[in-house]
C-alpha cells in the first residue's frame, strides 16, 4: 500500500482552501495534486497560493473544471477525491461518488473533527440547511441584540474569495472603503455590506486560523455567519441552524444540510407565515427525529420597501439574491414577494434582454422567470448585469439584492430597495438563549 496518497480536492472557492490548510497542508501522506472548481463561474482560472500550500509543495497547485474531474484522476494517478463544498443534494452526491470510483479512485468526505478550529472565545454558529434559508438575516439579528447588551461580537463569514487568493487570506471589512479595496464581487457584498451598515466589522477571506486570531483578539464572543448549507469552520459552543418553510424535506435531502440539522441545539424554521401548515409540520416531524433535543423556533422574513409608493402601478424589473436563486433553487425572493404585495403593473421579464453570462445562467437555470439575479462575480459580469438592467425599460427596479446595486452600478433606471429582516414568531428570544449559553459559558 502506497505511504503517500495522491489526492483531488472538489470544491468551490471556500471549503475546499480551509480543508487543505486544517487537514492537508501538514500531513505528508496525502499530497494534493489538484483542487476542481464548480457552482461559481471564473474560479477555476486561478491556482492556490504556493504561500498558503506551505513547505511540503514545490509551488501553486492548480485549479480545473470539475467536469476534468475523470482526466485529472488519471493524470496524477489519483488515490482519494475529496468532497469538499456544499448544497448538494444526497443523490448528487452519490453520483459523484460513483463517478470517482468509477475511475478507480476513492471518494471521501471530511468531518468536523479534523476540519472545525478551537476558539479562545465562545462561539455562537448560525447555519442552514439549504442556500437562501435567511441565515444572514437572523445572524445580522443576533449582532445587533449581542452589541446592544454590551458584548464585543467578532463575526466571521464563510469564505467568498473569488479574487486573488494571496490578497484575500485575512479580511477585515470595517468600512464600504474595504468593499472597493478588496474589489469584492456583487455576492461579497451582498454578504458583509448590511454589517457595515449597522456599524460593525466583519471578518473573511481564505486563512480561518489567522482570521480566527485577528478576531479574537478584537470580540470577547464568535459569531459565525454560514455560506450555503456549509457547516461551520469553528467548533460551536452553541449550534442554530434555519430551515427553510418553503422547501419541506430539503432539510433531510441534502449535504451537509442534514449534518447541520442532526447536531444544533435550535432549529429555526424560517418564512412560516409564506408556508402551508402541513409544510411546516413535515420540518417538525424531521427535526423530532433527527434531533429531538433541540428546540425549535419558528420565525418570518419581514420585508420592507424603502418607498413603497413609487412603485403602485409601475412597471417594474425585480433582482434577487443571486446564489438564493441559482444553486439555491429558490424560482423567487423577497423583490418578487414585495412586487406582488405594492400592486405594481407589470412585471418585466429580464431573459429578453439578458446578455452574456447573465443569459447562460438563464438557460442553466430553467426555474427561474420574471426575476434576474444579481450576479457580478466579475467585472465583466458586472457590465452584462448593468446592461441587462439598463436595456429592460422598466420604469423602477426592485432590488432585493443587500448589496444595494445603484451604489456601486451605472443604472440609469430609479432603483426602490427592498430589505428584510429576522422576526420570531414562537419559542424563547433567540437572543435569550444564546445569553444563557454565554453565561453557562463564562
Amino acid at each position: 500500500m502506497a505511504t503517500n496518497f495522491n489526492c483531488i480536492i472538489m470544491g468551490a472557492a471556500g471549503r475546499d482552501f480551509h480543508d487543505f490548510q486544517t487537514f492537508f497542508r501538514m500531513n505528508t501522506q496525502f499530497r494534493v495534486r489538484a483542487f476542481t472548481a464548480t457552482q461559481i463561474p471564473f474560479i477555476e482560472r486561478r491556482s492556490f497560493p504556493h504561500s498558503m500550500a506551505g513547505s511540503g509543495y514545490d509551488g501553486d497547485i492548480p485549479i480545473f473544471p470539475e467536469s476534468d474531474l475523470p482526466d485529472l484522476i488519471d493524470r496524477f494517478q489519483v488515490d482519494f477525491v475529496f468532497l469538499s463544498y456544499s448544497d448538494l443534494s444526497h443523490v448528487d452526491v452519490m453520483h459523484k461518488a460513483s463517478l470517482v470510483q468509477s475511475c478507480g479512485a476513492s471518494f471521501a468526505l471530511l468531518g468536523p473533527r479534523h476540519t472545525q478550529l478551537d476558539s479562545s472565545k465562545p462561539v455562537v454558529s448560525v447555519t442552514a440547511v439549504r442556500t437562501g434559508a435567511g441565515k444572514s438575516p437572523l445572524t445580522q439579528h443576533l449582532a445587533d441584540c449581542l452589541t446592544e447588551s454590551g458584548h464585543r461580537v467578532g463575526i466571521i463569514r464563510h469564505p467568498m474569495p473569488y479574487g486573488d487568493l494571496d490578497r484575500q487570506q485575512v479580511q477585515r471589512f470595517a468600512t464600504t472603503q474595504d468593499l472597493e479595496r478588496f474589489e469584492c464581487s456583487v455576492e461579497e457584498r451582498e454578504e458583509y455590506k448590511p454589517y457595515l451598515e449597522r456599524g460593525l466589522v466583519i471578518f473573511a477571506g481564505v486563512d480561518y486560523r489567522s482570521i480566527l486570531h485577528q478576531a479574537e483578539a478584537e470580540s470577547d464572543v464568535i459569531l459565525w455567519d454560514g455560506g450555503n448549507n456549509d457547516a461551520s469552520f469553528f467548533h460551536p459552543g452553541f449550534s442554530i441552524v434555519v430551515a427553510d418553510a418553503l422547501r419541506p424535506g430539503h432539510e433531510v435531502e441534502y449535504y451537509p444540510g442534514e449534518t447541520n440539522l442532526r447536531s444544533a441545539d435550535v432549529v429555526v424554521i424560517n418564512k412560516v407565515a409564506q408556508a402551508r401548515t402541513d409544510e411546516v409540520w413535515l420540518i417538525r416531524q424531521h427535526v423530532d427525529r433527527l434531533n429531538p433535543r433541540c428546540e425549535i423556533i419558528e420565525a418570518n422574513l419581514e420585508i420592507s420597501v424603502d418607498d413603497p409608493k413609487s412603485i403602485v402601478g409601475r412597471s417594474v424589473l425585480v433582482v434577487e439574491d443571486g446564489p438564493t436563486l441559482t444553486h439555491g433553487g429558490m424560482s423567487y425572493g423577497a423583490g418578487m414577494l414585495a412586487a406582488q404585495q405594492s400592486g405594481v403593473s407589470e412585471l418585466i421579464d429580464p431573459r429578453a434582454t439578458a446578455i452574456g453570462t447573465i443569459a447562460e445562467t438563464f438557460k442553466e437555470y430553467t426555474h427561474l422567470g420574471r426575476v434576474l439575479p444579481a450576479l457580478g462575480y466579475s467585472s465583466r459580469q458586472r457590465d452584462e448585469l448593468t446592461q441587462t438592467i439598463n436595456a429592460s425599460d422598466a420604469d423602477v427596479v426592485i432590488d432585493a439584492s443587500p448589496a444595494g446595486l445603484d451604489s456601486f452600478l451605472e443604472l440609469n433606471i430609479p432603483v426602490i430597495r427592498v430589505q428584510y429582516r429576522f422576526r420570531q414568531a414562537t419559542g424563547t428570544p433567540i437572543e435569550e438563549l444564546v445569553e444563557q449559553f454565554l453565561s453557562s459559558d463564562s
